[in-house]
């Protein structure tokens, strides 16, 4: 009987150590990874698809920009959590109760009651930007307590929670110590913000910023360090016995450390926003993108923290798709913050996993391209500049041009050749219309691709008709497969699972 229990003992503690190594295994996956789905394109995905790209991809969250009905509905019936937004133009609107409890029934309820898994309400986004002035600045706290109030009343306040997106030029350090440790929220801004966060620990929601260590670089001093905005330089912050060398790691401890100031050290913090483009700009293209995330994934995999705040890193990448119609005040390359293209195709090879045995983003499946022909500038033809820069003009005030920008991927082309990319680009975006590739009369269509070097003329993907009632009740999506990423176990813990089983026969 002593030799029985022995064994049995023996048993439980190999189970245990076997347990132990599947569950590390766990550990260096990325948790509860998140992406930003923005659809300020001409010509968008359909939703079905980008919901599919969102499994194949092992995505668990998703956030949005506004309560778009398709994309909620392609949501309906999934495990993928979804945090929908409010606009900043509706910020005024519900500062009124009646308003907020609207929105909240039309927005939210009719999605729950949809099945879809909507755990947080993203109140305005970065709504107390510098460059905004004070324009949401009274507007912000009435609307995300009636909207949360709003949740409450529908019985829903449990499980969904309201929060504000901030810009990480919320909080500082001072100039006289411009360290982490010092952080402090923005002096303009910051009794506003304390109310805010102080309503947000009552209610037991997280304090949301966005982090862009590519901002860091490219707006900031002329003499940051440029291995400072990456994972894989040296300490360049000595902040007391704390070493930093990376801006992430000291930007978010600032963030930490103005959240003390107020007396909330220990809230949640959620990173909203996070990603590096890869056109529009010097600093961006594949290559420093496929950089950036290289070190971050891995990053968060190890679940480390950074120094003030050790531990898991909630995240939502920045972001989905290019967007080719967002706007570019902020500079060109805001409409190139994609992990993948406009068409859902990667554009570089990185593991969202933060591991090395999965080096390849997974694309959009069976996506409808337009005809394969571009429209360029006739050849053997001179053409008078004056008109070359009136084409441009017109052709770039109605598409995308922005990979013209100075270090852009199509900086370098001549004035011909910038004229024919343009032109393309309005072409494709007019669906490849007769009409389109005129020019008067400069213009032909041409079935050889005219891309050269690093600048792809691109051909753009088919419309596709998005058009719904947004009163409408929403209607039921179709069954979901259950060979999807999250309907299905994950091979370490099906493996977990059989080696449990397997080792109880002998108890």
């Amino acid at each position: 009987m002593a030799g029985e229990k022995m064994s049995r003992h023996l048993n439980l503690a190999n189970l245990l150590i076997v347990c132990t190594l599947v569950l590390s295994i766990f550990a260096s996956d990325v948790e509860s990874l998140g992406v930003n789905w923005g659809t300020k394109s001409s010509h968008q995905l359909p939703p079905d698809t980008v919901v599919q790209m969102l499994k194949d991809n092992g995505f668990t969250k998703v956030k949005l920009f506004d309560a778009d009905p398709n994309i909620l509905n392609a949501l309906a019936d999934t495990d993928i959590e979804v945090m929908v937004g409010v606009k900043n133009v509706e910020l005024d609107k519900l500062t009124e109760k009646i308003n907020a409890a609207t929105w909240v029934k039309k927005n939210v309820v009719r999605y729950v009651d949809n099945k879809v898994k909507i755990t947080s309400v993203a109140v305005g986004n970065e709504p107390f930007l510098k460059d905004y002035k004070d324009m949401f600045l009274n507007s912000t706290r009435p609307a995300l307590e009636n909207i949360q109030n709003a949740l409450d009343d529908a019985k829903l306040g449990d499980k969904i929670k309201a929060s504000v997106p901030f810009n990480g030029d919320v909080y500082m350090s001072p100039p006289w110590r411009a360290v982490p440790s010092a952080g402090i929220f923005r002096p303009d801004v910051a009794d506003e913000v304390e109310d805010i966060v102080d309503f947000l620990a009552k209610n037991k929601a997280p304090f949301i910023v966005n982090i862009f260590p590519f901002l860091s670089l490219t707006l900031g001093d002329a003499g940051f360090p440029i291995d400072y905005a990456f994972f894989d330089g040296d300490g360049v912050v000595q902040d007391g016995n704390y070493k930093y060398t990376n801006v992430f790691d000291a930007n978010y401890d600032t963030c930490v450390s103005a959240l003390k100031q107020i007396g909330h050290e220990n809230m949640p913090i959620v990173v909203g926003e996070i990603g590096w483009p890869t056109d529009g700009n010097k600093w961006a293209n594949t290559s420093l993108a496929s950089r950036f995330y290289n070190g971050l994934l891995p990053r968060l995999a190890g679940n480390n923290g950074t120094h003030l705040r050790p531990g898991h890193i909630e995240v939502y990448l920045f972001g989905l798709l290019d967007e080719d119609k967002k706007s570019i005040l902020p500079g060109d390359f805001e409409r190139h913050w994609g992990i993948f293209d406009y068409a859902g195709q990667p554009k570089f090879e990185t593991s969202l996993a933060g591991k090395d045995n999965n080096k390849t983003l997974v694309g959009a499946k069976n996506v409808g391209y337009q005809s394969t022909k571009w429209c360029i500038l006739k050849e053997h033809e001179s053409h008078d500049k004056k008109k070359l820069n009136e084409s441009m003009t017109y052709a770039c005030d109605r598409a995308d041009c922005s990979a013209f920008a100075d270090g852009g991927s199509c900086s370098g082309l001549h004035d011909a050749d910038k004229t024919s990319y343009a032109i393309n680009t309005f072409f494709q975006v007019a669906n490849q219309s007769k009409a389109s590739c005129d020019f008067g009369g400069i213009a032909t269509e041409v079935q050889k691709d005219p891309s050269t070097g690093h600048c792809k003329f691109n051909i753009q993907i088919k419309p596709y008709d998005h058009h719904e009632d947004s009163e409408s009740s929403p209607s039921p999506s179709p069954p979901r497969s259950s060979s999807s990423h999250f309907t299905s176990p994950r091979p370490a813990m099906v493996v977990l699972v059989i080696l449990i089983m397997a080792s109880l026969t002998f108890f």
